[in-house]
């Protein structure tokens, strides 16, 4: 079994050795898996498509699930080969509970949920979670896993310019309130409500169901959207440079020192 269970590991993960031919045709099998998902899920809101091939749709569901599921267990009986997962519990207990696994077992849940289920709303709101089989192509895409590298690694300055932006969202719509509050009491009703005309604003959306109409509203209604457009860049520039940083690395000359003189060649 532990033998068997190796092997496994080696096919259901991105490998290499006598087993990567094996590995690379279960991930292309998958990915083909996930994408013919996913044009179902889209075709399936059309009602004509809907009723021509109902049959058809459910049937590639029911397969889809079965196959998912058997694949989801599998990655749990086998994840204990992996250092982070090691022991026969608790590291299962974590990789259930890792971003990886809940995304395995929220796209194979609402299935499960609705063979039990009789309010059909909820059906239908939990249908929507199928749409996270596609997530599930971020392990065999390199531009996926670098996305997430880059994130990770420029998680702090994020967070800072997210707080910036939310603080500067809480202010102008806090000073727009209490300007256009006497002229538009319907409109700018209270802060919470005058923050969807900030978040319009500071964005340069602009849907103009909410729009200052004094002069110093007006204003201040301008330099909201000046500052928002800065605002805005900032998370922009810190993934950029982030995504410049790891493609350089990547496409830099791998240099190697001598073993003797400690020379680079």
């Amino acid at each position: 079994m532990l033998h068997l269970r190796k092997s496994l590991y080696r096919i259901l993960e991105i490998s290499d050795g006598k087993r990567q031919g094996v590995s690379m045709v279960f991930n292309l099998l998958l990915v083909t898996i996930i994408t013919l998902n996913s044009v179902a899920i889209v075709l399936h809101t059309v009602p004509e498509y809907n009723q021509r091939f109902a049959r058809l749709f459910y049937d590639f569901e029911l397969f889809s699930v079965v196959f998912f599921t058997v694949e989801y267990l599998l990655r749990v009986w086998v994840c204990v080969e992996n250092d982070t997962y090691h022991h026969w519990f608790w590291g299962r207990l974590r990789y259930i509970f890792s971003i990886s696994g809940m995304i395995d077992i929220l796209a194979i849940f609402p299935f499960y949920f609705s063979l039990f289920a009789t309010d059909l709303a909820i059906v239908r709101i939990l249908r929507l979670f199928r749409i996270f089989r596609l997530f599930r192509m971020s392990r065999y895409s390199h531009a996926f896993r670098l996305i997430q590298r880059v994130v990770a690694e420029k998680k702090e300055e994020l967070i800072l310019s997210t707080i910036l932006v939310v603080f500067m969202l809480i202010i102008v719509s806090s000073v727009m309130y209490y300007v256009e509050h006497s002229a538009q009491p319907d409109k700018f009703s209270s802060i919470p409500a005058t923050m969807w005309w900030g978040v319009t604003a500071m964005t340069t959306v602009g849907y103009g169901d909410i729009h200052p109409i004094t002069p110093l509203g007006k204003l201040l209604g301008g330099i909201t959207a000046i500052v928002g457009i800065g605002l805005f860049a900032l998370p922009t520039g810190i993934l950029v440079s982030g995504f410049n940083e790891h493609i350089r690395v990547h496409k830099a000359p791998r240099r190697h020192r001598c073993p003797h003189c400690g020379k680079e060649i």
